[in-house]
């Protein structure tokens, strides 16, 4: 999420109409999502990868590319052999974008559940494999809260120094350091709905 100065930053797509509907859609956000994390592929590779096979990837990848998601890597492949990467680093939105438009607020709210689903699953991946990660790592994982009771505009202002931080280490960073590791970030910021009546 961001501001209009954001929407215009270099990797980053703020989804449109088209753009939503298109992304939820369970293969297709894990296209995208395997795209990001593993660099450019084949249709073939991203089968194998996903567990599913060629010709629905195929198809998918190019629904993807047909709103600008994901974009042929160009001096790639040979024949009928494509290569695809993604078009962009993060996607973002706002949540008052679809107000005007059920279907795709239905798709930003599948795409925002698919997010969690997606948390969840990988929590859970990390508490059974933690044991397995050196002490250091497992210091340096972790979840936290906080209870803040503040106006929506200085949430938002929240929102946007801790992304500015988060993406000031994703320029600084260097995958070639010794000891680095590829690692997930989730921001969240929900309301404390105890007690409280709609």
């Amino acid at each position: 999420m961001g501001d209009g100065e954001e929407r215009a930053g270099g990797r980053q797509v703020w989804l449109d109409r088209r753009q939503v509907r298109v992304l939820a859609h369970p293969l297709r956000t894990r296209l995208l999502g395997a795209l990001r994390v593993r660099g450019p592929a084949t249709a073939t590779v991203l089968a194998e990868l996903l567990d599913t096979n060629t010709g629905a990837t195929s198809y998918h990848l190019r629904q993807l590319a047909e709103v600008g998601l994901v974009v042929e890597e160009p001096g790639r492949g040979t024949g009928r052999q494509r290569w695809w990467r993604a078009a962009h680093d993060v996607t973002s939105w706002e949540n008052t974008d679809f107000d005007d438009d059920p279907d795709a607020r239905a798709a930003i709210e599948w795409i925002q559940a698919e997010q969690v689903r997606h948390f969840v699953e990988h929590a859970e991946r990390w508490f059974a494999a933690r044991a397995e990660w050196s002490p250091q790592w497992r210091d340096a994982f972790g979840m936290s809260d906080a209870l803040l009771t503040i106006p929506a505009g200085r949430l938002k202002e929240l929102q946007h120094e801790m992304w500015r931080v988060v993406e000031r280490y994703r320029a600084e960073a260097d995958p070639q350091e010794p000891g680095a590791e590829q690692v997930q970030i989730f921001l969240a910021s929900l309301p404390l709905l105890l007690g409280r009546k709609p």
